[in-house]
């Protein structure tokens, strides 16, 4: 066998072991540990693989875990979710238990144990009263990180985003990191956990308030993530809180979950019942702006088919102002929503960005749901220098239409500019993931007069240019 055909059959075992999927360009990585691993064992590289896939291998799946594992984290990251923690769910939750008087919280992919700590500290900050029962599960596949987890020493660069007075309240200083204090270690207990494999007792139908999952399910395969999400809602108390990261989406609407918005964070609720396993679910990365319900909109008169077709004809032509009079002059009414996109595109073509701007924002104030109007309104804010806003507005499309290959790319880009290149990369990948299906009329519309093949050929060089593992 090829050294290509080895390193995809030790991606599938990967794959089948452990539930984890890899990109195109982790092939260099993969083949340099199967390299490494087999020459460990003194066994040919064949020879490795046919032993690693015969029979449980117990030490040396541990050992792959440590090896490919990515465990960057700190305490309280991302502190627009923490606020939405404790200031909307925890709250609600701890209402909700007031005749227990108990809040149980779960970490997944705790990695070192940052965020199941942090989990504990705002737990017992929403409940201060002695008597409230506080219990924090922090799961991971990685032995090695869960040892430093259970240590909890950290350094001072994992307490960067820590405000003043927790670090005060909840740390001590101990041989120049950080250690913390016993009353939070006592509410979390940690345990290994590989989630691509059922676990009857940790995942038991309707024990947890709130669940942490971020920034993980990109790194699995569908049909694993599909079981995790089923597992984690069922496992949520009806009016649970499931957490997710900027990575991972749901979409809008996944069975037995509502979405909710706080905090400029997006999160989700549990509604009650049991959940089937529904498709697979994809990856896509948290948003920062709520949607709006719709307002009853003024009578709308369409135009036909064949008159929107010729105007996106003209667009693709750059025709800009012919492609305007044809939607705008013969109908004096408010167009319905797909062609006050299109005039909005148009608008923006032709350096009208103000008025673009005003159109999308209406479009959005209609049905905050729509994620091509926050397409449109994060391209409009993006050359209007009102950048910070614009990866909002991506990040809003993304989230809202997992398959929407372009706001993705546009993430993946800004984040390069900004010299963030791990970020850059994960978007660049999942955007080069959707771009073959990308729906045609959004290439038109969204597209920057680049072609379905011309875009590819942007992102891949933007993510070979990263030169960064996810």
């Amino acid at each position: 066998m090829s050294s290509a055909g080895e390193t995809a059959r030790f991606r599938d075992l990967l794959a089948r072991r452990l539930g984890w999927t890899f990109a195109d360009n982790d092939a260099r990585p993969l083949s340099d540990l199967l390299r490494d691993r087999a020459a460990q064992h003194g066994m040919s590289r064949g020879d490795y693989l046919d032993r690693l896939g015969a029979r449980p291998w117990e030490a040396e799946v541990n050992e792959l875990i440590e090896r490919i594992s990515i465990t960057e984290t700190y305490f309280f990251r991302h502190g627009e979710q923490f606020a939405a923690l404790r200031n909307e769910a925890l709250p609600d939750r701890a209402n909700a238990r007031s005749a227990q008087r108990t809040l149980r919280l779960l970490s997944v992919a705790c990695s070192s144990g940052e965020e199941a700590y942090s989990l504990a500290i705002a737990a017992r900050q929403t409940r201060l009263d002695p008597d409230w029962l506080i219990n924090v599960v922090g799961v991971d596949a990685n032995p090695a990180v869960l040892r430093r987890a259970e240590k909890a020493s950290y350094s001072t660069w994992s307490l960067r985003e820590t405000p003043d007075d927790i670090r005060r309240r909840w740390f001590r200083s101990a041989d120049g990191g950080y250690k913390v204090v016993d009353d939070i270690r006592r509410l979390v207990r940690f345990q290994r956990t590989n989630v691509a494999e059922p676990d009857p007792v940790l995942w038991q139908p309707e024990q947890y308030d709130i669940i942490f999952c971020r920034n993980l399910l990109m790194y699995l395969t569908p049909d694993v993530v599909s079981s995790l999400v089923q597992r984690m809602t069922n496992a949520l108390v009806p009016g649970g809180y499931l957490f997710l990261g900027h990575t991972d989406s749901l979409g809008s609407a996944p069975a037995g979950l509502e979405l909710r918005h706080s905090h400029h964070t997006f999160f989700y609720r549990r509604t009650g019942g049991p959940v089937r396993r529904t498709a697979p679910a994809q990856t896509q990365t948290e948003p920062v702006a709520a949607p709006r319900a719709a307002p009853a909109a003024p009578p709308t008169a369409a135009i036909d088919d064949n008159t929107y077709n010729r105007a996106l004809d003209l667009l693709r032509q750059e025709q800009f102002r012919a492609a305007l009079d044809l939607i705008t002059s013969p109908h004096p009414e408010p167009l319905p929503p797909r062609e006050r996109l299109l005039h909005g595109v148009l608008l923006a073509q032709s350096g009208r960005l103000d008025e673009a701007i005003v159109l999308a924002r209406k479009l959005s104030d209609e049905n905050g749901l729509n994620p091509d109007a926050h397409q449109l309104l994060g391209l409009c804010l993006e050359d209007g220098s009102a950048v910070a806003e614009a990866i909002g507005q991506y990040r809003l499309a993304a989230y809202l239409d997992p398959s929407f290959a372009l706001p993705r790319m546009r993430l993946g880009q800004l984040a390069r500019r900004q010299g963030d290149d791990r970020t850059a990369a994960g978007e660049l990948e999942r955007a080069l993931d959707l771009l073959s299906q990308e729906d045609e009329q959004r290439i038109t519309l969204f597209g920057g007069g680049f072609g379905r093949i011309a875009l590819t050929v942007v992102c891949r060089s933007e993510l070979d240019a990263c030169g960064v593992r996810r």
